[in-house]
């Protein structure tokens, strides 16, 4: 089972990422600690009490597909009428369009624990709200007036229809078209994959947002356009329509998720789908953004949720496992596995890179949050930036956590993690898919190289490595003996950090593009575990006053972090710098002959 860690998320929020400053602006200067430690406890126990008992049954029940109809698990389909009926759903939407204004920190806190307690479920809500979002700011009054409330409580769904066979991260391969009808609506054809909630039960609507190509769109990502595709159109009087020219072909079969279905939807087979446009025509990727930037930080939460559960139960079963004794234990009856030493090593690993996926998760919605709040130009621009540089270390780095704590959670169950019977076996199933959708990680690391370090001609990268440092330098100064050798391992994680984004910098200014690629993933992986051991310091720093009773904790797992993970940025900066020449002369070609 799951138990929400109440505690640490709210003390993250609090004394690590910024919520302090948050509730100094004057948007949201009335969301009090009390409100958001009843909100927390309310999320944490439906997490645990209604979402959590349901993972195991959507894993072995999957969505059956028969005659274009697809059935969520059992229990599935109350289960979100009484989470949508919560008020979940609007957490964070505007109040204009009936959702509760609050801060997109407290709603990433949510959406944690939600994924902990079955990331197949959380997953179907979270596109709806990356719709909501799209929706806001860029459809028509009309189009807003027509399905947003419906979207914020929760009461429709939404989808996110980008990818195609042929076209999968590169959308310039896009062939899903659209056609002008004269009264200003659209048709629209084609085939889209991978479409996550793309059919189901749950709701009685289910509204499509779908990328596709006008007649005479100019070529590549410059010639789309988003359009609202819904199952049943609205009528005049509020009442759903008969159901628009949109299907499911299918379901995957998937390595995990079993409970979301993940449809091929075929748009147009007669006469063409009814749509409204997004926006403008041919600017649908920027919308479309909106939506895929609140998904990937999401999608990061993804990793951070199946990372909790998956460490809960390991410790769960590593104190109650017996085999053999622990060092120094005594006495006729053996010892729990927790006592090995190589178990703790595992089960501090998987603590620590969970609690540095939430810190790097809640620290980018701190930064969405912040570049809402601010109220002068220029700060809202340096906190989009800084969201900017965080979204790809949210996304890459604690998804790849999700899965390496996953895996490690079945390394300590032993064989019995292995077979399907405890559920270890579930949470990497799951954790997998989390650095692939959305943008592959490796996807991710382009964007932050080439996208994301250039901001500001590189003053802003520049910038939080100086905010980074300062923190290391606080911790050299405290003198606290639990931080013992933590400063001096931040500072050569810092000095890498560096040195490597000198490099990047410098080889892209003279052109040297495929070797600053060649670097991209191990620099993002360097970026991430450097800002997440700094702010790991931070968080045993400022264990004081009423969260002093686990400052030794948090210093004990910032200094493993320190000692184990932060040591590998050496590593990872010589890579960045030294492999490009024999990964780039690197012919696979060759292999195939």
């Amino acid at each position: 089972m799951y138990k929400a860690p109440i505690t640490e998320i709210a003390f993250t929020l609090s004394q690590v990422c910024g919520l302090s400053d948050l509730q100094k602006t004057a948007s949201f200067s009335e969301v009090s600690d009390d409100l958001f430690e009843a909100i927390l406890t309310e999320a944490g126990r439906f997490a645990g009490e209604e979402i959590a008992p349901l993972n195991r049954v959507a894993d072995l029940h999957g969505t059956p597909f028969k005659n274009g109809e697809v059935s969520t698990p059992p229990g599935w389909k109350e289960l979100y009428k009484a989470w949508a009926e919560g008020g979940w759903n609007g957490l964070s939407a505007s109040e204009a369009s009936g959702g509760q204004g609050l801060p997109v920190m407290l709603n990433t806190a949510a959406l944690e624990m939600w994924n902990s307690g079955s990331m197949a479920f959380a997953i179907g809500p979270t596109l709806t709200m990356g719709g909501v979002e799209a929706l806001e700011k860029h459809a028509s009054d009309d189009l807003k007036t027509t399905y947003l409330e419906k979207l914020v409580s929760g009461e429709w769904m939404a989808t996110m229809n980008l990818t195609e066979p042929q076209a999968g991260s590169d959308l310039n391969a896009i062939r899903a078209r659209a056609e002008r009808n004269d009264d200003g609506t659209y048709r629209i054809f084609g085939q889209k994959i991978f479409i996550t909630y793309g059919e189901h039960d749950m709701t009685d609507n289910i509204v499509h947002l779908v990328l596709a190509r006008l007649p005479d769109a100019p070529a590549g990502t410059k010639g789309i356009s988003l359009f609202l595709v819904p199952k049943f159109p609205v009528q005049a009087d509020g009442s759903l329509g008969p159901r628009n020219d949109v299907r499911c072909a299918g379901v995957e079969h998937k390595l995990g998720i079993h409970g979301s279905p993940t449809c091929t939807m075929i748009f147009g087979d007669e006469g063409g789908a009814t749509g409204w446009l997004i926006g403008e025509e041919n600017r649908g990727l920027a919308c479309m953004f909106t939506m895929m930037n609140n998904a990937r930080l999401a999608v990061g939460v993804q990793g951070l949720g199946v990372a909790e559960r998956a460490y809960q139960q390991a410790l769960a079963y590593a104190l109650d496992r017996k085999q053999g004794r622990g060092p120094g234990d005594k006495g006729p009856e053996m010892s729990s596995i927790a006592r090995h030493p190589d178990i703790k090593r595992m089960l501090l690993a998987m603590k620590s890179r969970t609690q540095v996926a939430r810190v790097l998760c809640y620290a980018c919605a701190h930064a969405i949050d912040m570049s809402h709040a601010s109220e002068s130009a220029e700060d809202k621009a340096f906190w989009a930036e800084r969201a900017g540089v965080l979204t790809p270390l949210a996304k890459a780095v604690s998804t790849d956590f999700g899965s390496e704590v996953a895996s490690l959670g079945i390394q300590i169950h032993g064989g019995m993690g292995y077979v399907e019977e405890t559920g270890a076996a579930q949470h990497l199933r799951d954790a997998r898919i989390a650095a692939i959708y959305e943008g592959t990680n490796g996807i991710q690391a382009i964007d932050l190289v080439l996208r994301k370090l250039p901001m500001s001609d590189g003053a802003h990268v520049k910038g939080y490595m100086s905010e980074l440092r300062s923190v290391a330098d606080t911790v050299a100064a405290s003198g606290l003996s639990g931080l013992s050798g933590v400063a001096n391992n931040l500072s050569q994680a810092l000095d890498a950090l560096g040195e490597a984004t000198e490099w990047m910098q410098v080889a892209r200014s003279e052109g040297r593009t495929p070797e600053v690629l060649a670097g991209a993933t191990p620099y993002l992986r360097l970026f991430g575990l450097t800002v997440g051991g700094v702010l790991l310091a931070k968080g045993a720093l400022n264990s004081t006053g009423v969260h002093a009773h686990a400052a030794p904790q948090r210093a004990l797992l910032a200094r493993n972090f320190a000692e184990t993970l932060l040591t590998e940025t050496l590593a990872l900066k010589n890579d960045i710098v030294t492999s490009s020449a024999s990964i780039l002369e690197f012919d696979p070609e060759s292999l195939a002959s």
